[in-house]
């Protein structure tokens, strides 16, 4: 038998190498999770699920949870599609509006896992340079042609949201399909998910796991025309979101959304004091709207590793196009900030 019959794909291998280096700490900010929990009726939801909830299937497409989120961000329920995690929905879209060898165009940097969703579907990722101040160069990315344009706002792992202006004129003159990921929506100040169904070629990605609390339960949904939702829809596939995710996020969006609310107002508070604390140690963190910081740092590496050995986890970003090393810091409540800051004050000592 021939052995190249089954060399492992790069988006295998990106996947394994991101999943087996989570560290064990007592404080995890390398993932920019809801450090404050989950939302309080999600978690009622999964321990008073039945043994039917763990016996029976799911619902193959909810119409429970797509109205709790039609409601949740002013759609109508037939502009929405759930799926395993934002991930899910990119990773269908991709698959549906797009064909083997089209061109993706993205920001660089921006999300990591869309050049790895994008070669999964045989789609060629073209990484397009940000400007100097973070916003999307947007005619470099018309310029590219590409099927489909990947959008990240706020950007990960940069936290700098994209202009309006930008988004604007890409949506207004791309070729193909614009797909903008709100991962980081419920923190920003600007949002475009309920734009998104006026446009037939624009489809919008969110998530529960940031604002919510519930990346365990991985639950995300897109947002777009019904048309370009129902092209989606094919590609999905079946039973993306297990019972006890669709009961718990359907508890979170109808009772949970002053408890969300609450959470997202801390999160931009602390952000403001975070970055002066930062600033005062000699850092220059990046402007950001999402639930973390970027801070840009000499070692990247070495100082993570150092402050694991605080028991404190944030993922370190090597040679980030346009940006050098830097350290992705999520927010938490002060107390666990403050040991981050008193870490990194050690650390540079």
């Amino acid at each position: 038998m021939r052995e190249d019959r089954f060399k492992p794909r790069r988006g295998y291998d990106a996947i394994t190498a991101y999943r087996s280096d989570r560290p064990r700490v007592e404080i995890n900010l390398s993932d920019n999770t809801n450090q404050w929990g989950p939302a309080p009726s999600a978690l009622e939801a999964v321990r008073t699920a039945t043994a039917r909830d763990l016996s029976e299937y799911p619902p193959v497409d909810s119409a429970r949870l797509s109205s709790a989120m039609a409601s949740y961000v002013g759609v109508d329920p037939h502009c929405v599609i759930s799926g395993c995690g934002s991930d899910d929905i990119l990773d269908a879209a991709f698959r549906a509006l797009a064909e083997p060898g089209d061109h993706l165009a993205h920001p660089a940097p921006t999300f990591a896992m869309v050049s790895v969703l994008a070669r999964t579907n045989g789609l060629v990722p073209v990484a397009v340079p940000t400007r100097s101040d973070g916003d999307i160069d947007a005619d470099a990315m018309l310029d590219t042609g590409a099927r489909i344009i990947y959008l990240c706002t706020p950007n990960n792992p940069t936290g700098t949201p994209h202009s309006r202006a930008a988004v604007a004129r890409v949506i207004e003159r791309a070729p193909g399909v614009v797909i903008v990921d709100e991962a980081y929506a419920e923190f920003a100040d600007d949002v475009y998910t309920a734009e998104a169904p006026r446009h037939p070629h624009v489809l919008s990605a969110r998530t529960l796991s940031k604002s919510f609390g519930l990346a365990g339960l991985r639950v995300g949904f897109g947002i777009g025309a019904p048309a370009l939702v129902g092209e989606v829809l094919k590609a999905r596939g079946p039973y993306k979101v297990n019972a006890f995710a669709e009961r718990a996020a359907t508890a979170a969006l109808t009772h949970d959304r002053a408890w969300m609310d609450t959470i997202a107002a801390q999160v931009r508070e602390l952000r403001t004091r975070f970055c002066a604390e930062l600033r005062g140690l000699g850092f220059a963190p990046l402007p950001t709207q999402a639930n973390f910081v970027c801070v840009p740092v000499p070692d990247s590496r070495r100082l993570a590793e150092y402050l694991h050995t605080r028991s404190i986890a944030v993922r370190a970003l090597v040679a980030v196009p346009g940006i050098g090393d830097a350290l992705r810091i999520g927010l938490a409540p002060w107390p666990q900030l403050q040991r981050v800051s008193d870490a990194l004050r050690e650390a540079t000592s």
